[in-house]
C-alpha cells in the first residue's frame, strides 16, 4: 500500500497488477489533494491509509485501474466505499461527472503512458 509521491509508469502499474488481482489494481483517489493510493486488496484499506494521512472522507473515491487496457476502460468507477446517500452518490459508481472528472485528473497526473 502506498501514496503515490511521483508517478509511476503505466507498466509499473501493470507489474502491480500481476502481482495481486492479475489485471486490475485497486486505488484511492484523494479529489481534493490530488493524490492517489494503490496496491491493497481493498479499497477500505487504501481510505484508511489516506484518512490516516490526512485525507477527508467525503473526498475519497474508490476505483479500479485496469493498466492492460486503454481510454474509457482503463478507469473503473467501482467500490463500496463511493456508496454514500449523504453525499448524494447511490451507488458503487461515481455518479458525478465532475468527480469523475476529477478522478481522472488525478489519474492522469499520477500515472504515466510510456
Amino acid at each position: 500500500m502506498r501514496i503515490l509521491d511521483s508517478f509511476i509508469s503505466i507498466e509499473e502499474l501493470q507489474e502491480i497488477a500481476q502481482r495481486s488481482f492479475g489485471d486490475l489494481v485497486k486505488a484511492v483517489v484523494d479529489v481534493d489533494r490530488e493524490l492517489l493510493a494503490l496496491d491493497a486488496e481493498l479499497h477500505a484499506d487504501l481510505e484508511a491509509f489516506l484518512l490516516e494521512n490526512g485525507s477527508k472522507q467525503s473526498s475519497l473515491w474508490g476505483i479500479n485501474l485496469y493498466p492492460f487496457f486503454d481510454g474509457e476502460e482503463f478507469i473503473e468507477f467501482d467500490s463500496m466505499i463511493n456508496l454514500r446517500p449523504s453525499q448524494g452518490n447511490f451507488s458503487r459508481g461515481v455518479d458525478s461527472v465532475d468527480i469523475q472528472n476529477k478522478i481522472k485528473k488525478v489519474v492522469k497526473k499520477w500515472i504515466k503512458s510510456q
